[in-house]
């Protein structure tokens, strides 16, 4: 009777297991928090008595006791995987192998792929004119990822606007891997506290409550912030945003759009590398406004958004406003109202009965990378990114390019998140107008 007993245990656990990984409710890594230890770290670099890191004779670990020559690279012995066709779940980079020259990238994560940092162009704009590049290292975040090939900005020492060290920017620079900080039930953020009992990134997390919290938007650093391997003088002075991601976030948008509905503070934590970026700082101040206060959309761009649909067509209406490809805030930090632009109301535009709507640098830029210069979601070094219903204008391989920019058309198609060419205008003008719809706002 107890060895019938044991064996029921037995498949009764083994069914709760099965079922759990085929109905795709499997515990992520991270769950908000940290992974398991062994998951990144190795005491000994050895595993059936082959070293864990290559580069490392066996029992010799890596810095850290880590798994790969940096902290990067270990992060992308999850997140990039050779052979993916499409877009998988929570891969950030393209293998090179799966992408020849003039094939794009193949992840669509709202950040944006890596790989695209491994694509560089040349083109002739005009007749008579010097040749125009567009190199890899303008188009996102340079992390060092040595196992993977990426290295730090060849032209740029520090962060623009900031003082963060270009050859110490990686994955944790953003990403505390550990986890420790979280969202209270009080909505504040701090780094220790109630246990963390789930993901706060996305629309189906849990929410915190008095016993527990759950997980900062991804992972990011707050205040006091300083990876190990940099040193000390770097600490972050802001916290994560409040912002929600849609549960499948890493998907072509060919025939509806990603949604991910970002509430408040996007624009104060860039500012923990970038702190002199759209203020009057000296020398260079840059003065397009971003984030809270200075940022509020307004009751005129508000409408601008909401009607502009593309060129030539302003029937649009604040049901179906939103372009995910000119995302912006809501103004909020209440997550039952994000939650609810993630999952009842995504094509949602800026209305102030959520919050405040505001630009910030993600309306503008990818966090990690983009086909476009400056890491943007389209392509500002053009007057028209749609000209003779393409793209590339139909200049893709002709000597002369200014549309095409030495990209193919499959390429640019895919730097726009597979957005048909037909959504917009033909001839249609750079995104800009979605918010500045006479040009002069």
């Amino acid at each position: 009777m107890r060895l019938t007993c044991h064996k029921l245990v037995v498949m009764i656990l083994l069914t709760l297991v099965v079922f759990t990984v085929i109905s795709g409710k499997a515990k992520a890594f991270h769950q908000g928090g940290a992974g398991e230890c062994e998951g990144c770290h190795t005491m000994h670099n050895s595993y059936e008595g082959m070293p864990v890191t290559p580069t490392n004779p066996v029992g010799t670990a890596g810095v850290f006791l880590l798994k790969g020559s940096d902290a990067s690279s270990v992060c992308l012995s999850c997140h990039q995987k050779s052979g993916d066709t499409s877009p998988a779940s929570f891969h950030v980079s393209t293998a090179d192998t799966d992408m020849p020259l003039g094939s794009p990238p193949r992840q669509l994560t709202p950040g944006g792929d890596f790989g695209w940092l491994k694509k560089a162009y040349t083109w002739i704009p005009a007749l008579g004119t010097l040749p125009l590049t567009s190199s890899g290292d303008s188009h996102g975040h340079n992390i060092v990822a040595q196992d993977y090939g990426y290295f730090a900005d060849s032209y740029k020492t520090t962060s623009p606007g900031g003082f963060y060290p270009s050859a110490s920017m990686g994955c944790t620079s953003c990403h505390d891997p550990h986890g420790k900080y979280r969202r209270l039930a009080d909505g504040s953020i701090a780094a220790g506290g109630t246990s963390i009992k789930g993901s706060g990134s996305l629309a189906s997390g849990p929410d915190p409550d008095t016993q527990q919290s759950v997980g900062v938007y991804r992972l990011l650093g707050g205040v006091g912030y300083n990876p190990k391997s940099l040193g000390g003088g770097f600490a972050f002075s802001y916290n994560p945003p409040a912002a929600v991601a849609p549960d499948t976030y890493n998907r072509s948008e060919s025939l509806t759009q990603t949604r991910v509905a970002y509430g408040s503070g996007m624009s104060d934590w860039c500012r923990n590398c970038h702190a002199n970026i759209h203020t009057d700082a000296l020398p260079t101040p840059l003065k397009h406004p971003a984030g809270s206060p200075n940022g509020s959309l307004g009751a005129r761009i508000i409408n601008y958004y909401d009607q502009y649909i593309k060129d030539g067509n302003l029937t649009g209406m604040e049901a179906n406003a939103w372009l995910s490809l000119v995302p912006f805030e809501a103004g909020t930090s209440n997550y039952a109202t994000l939650k609810s632009l993630v999952a009842a109301t995504p094509t949602k535009g800026p209305s102030a009965t959520d919050g405040t709507p505001t630009v910030m640098c993600l309306t503008c830029h990818r966090a990690h990378a983009s086909g476009w210069d400056g890491s943007m979601r389209w392509n500002n070094r053009t007057i028209n990114i749609v000209l003779n219903g393409l793209y590339t204008g139909g200049q893709a391989g002709q000597a002369f390019q200014p549309n095409a920019q030495g990209r193919t058309e499959q390429e640019a198609l895919r730097s726009y998140y597979d957005f048909p060419t037909a959504t917009f205008a033909n001839p249609q003008r750079t995104l800009c107008y979605k918010c500045h719809l006479n040009g002069s706002e």
